[in-house]
């Protein structure tokens, strides 16, 4: 973790697949396929996860009998290089309405020079989330190499 300018601490996490940009860039943006149910607010009756492909899509999950938690929404859609959205999870892990507290996750993807692609996850702006940003940025990065796990193994 390395602190911005203002102080306030970034997530990072990073992982290399033994894929080609493009299709590392394509698991990672279909979440449904592996981001784990227990970082969702439906647990066990997660229904689906999904990232709209393109700037100003939702980043959402669906849960039983229709139910919509909006995560973020997504600021850039550069495939096969970059992915960024707006994290609007507070550190309550409650739901975060206003864009203005959201904080943003970057997703890097370049070529490894052996066939493979480094994914590089930068997540910052937790100065938005309010007083507990800075644990709650410790404890993103905790969490982030946990989800980079969980994609490494579904590429």
């Amino acid at each position: 973790m390395r602190a911005t300018l203002d102080g306030m601490p970034t997530a990072r996490a990073a992982t290399t697949v033994p894929v080609p940009p493009d299709r590392a860039f394509a698991v990672f943006a279909d979440l449904g396929a592996w981001w784990p149910a227990e970082y969702s607010w439906s647990q066990d009756a997660l229904v689906a996860i999904r990232l709209d492909p393109r700037a100003g899509g939702l980043c959402s999950e669906e849960g039983p009998h229709g139910f919509r938690c909006d995560w973020g929404r997504v600021l850039a859609w550069e495939p096969p290089a970059r992915l960024r959205f707006t994290w609007q999870i507070g550190p309550d892990r409650v739901p975060q309405p206003d864009p203005a507290r959201a904080s943003e996750v970057e997703v890097r993807f370049s070529a490894d020079g052996a066939g493979g692609t480094r994914v590089d996850v930068e997540h910052g702006g937790f100065e938005r989330h309010g007083s507990g940003g800075a644990e709650y940025a410790a404890g993103m990065e905790q969490g982030w190499a946990h989800l980079l796990e969980r994609f490494a193994a579904a590429v």
